[in-house]
């Protein structure tokens, strides 16, 4: 696993090249998008924003536009590249960087929708843990934990590809930004989350599990 300061290190000089990553990630972001009822949302939380490319997409054609968005990114190049990318929506959307802690300086009960893309398959189980006790934290009873990230295969193809992909991850986690295949599903317990919806989607091969569940009053 990368350190958050080899993570961070990593994502500052990836910078806007994330954005290319779009070839495989499309497809799940679509699918949470379609199911994510956003268009019921009054406060989005979404930790680890990137360039902000999903919000601004969220932003721009299915939040409500009184709904209020808040990103967090450990990568200082990050924060800058979403902060000037969601400018021109004002005081809809705002952006802050993280310290290396999942933790949020936002009171308990903060948010209807809590997001993240692609950031859970770069942490260690115990912080994607903690990931998820602030998510229920954050959220009010029955808002939307929205999750999308690399998984185990799920066909012949996928599977090879989420087999290879470990192996690189295993020798030289750098090689692939640090994330590896990881089963979200099976982490969260049923006494707090209940599943609404799950896929699986393989565009080129490459596995993205797609999760969005409801907080458990």
């Amino acid at each position: 696993m990368l350190s958050h300061q080899q993570a961070r290190a990593f994502y500052d000089r990836f910078g806007a090249r994330q954005d290319r990553q779009g070839f495989y990630e499309d497809a799940a972001l679509a699918e949470l998008i379609a199911h994510g009822a956003w268009e019921q949302a009054a406060s989005v939380v979404e930790l680890g924003c990137g360039t902000g490319r999903l919000a601004e997409r969220l932003l721009a054609q299915h939040l409500p536009a009184a709904a209020r968005y808040l990103g967090v990114d450990l990568s200082s190049t990050m924060v800058e590249l979403a902060r000037r990318r969601l400018a021109r929506f004002g005081e809809r959307a705002a952006v802050r960087r993280l310290d290396g802690t999942p933790e949020i300086d936002l009171p308990a009960a903060s948010c209807d929708r809590f997001l993240s893309t692609y950031v859970l398959d770069l942490l260690p189980l115990d912080e994607v843990e903690k990931v998820l006790s602030e998510a229920h934290r954050l959220l009010v009873p029955g808002g939307l934990l929205a999750l999308a990230g690399l998984s185990p295969g799920t066909t012949l193809a996928s599977r090879l590809v989420s087999r290879l992909w470990s192996a690189v991850h295993a020798l030289r986690p750098s090689l692939v930004g640090g994330c590896r295949p990881l089963a979200v599903r099976p982490l969260l317990g049923g006494d707090r989350w209940r599943i609404i919806h799950h896929r699986v989607v393989t565009p080129w091969g490459i596995p993205s599990e797609v999760l969005i569940a409801a907080r458990r009053g």
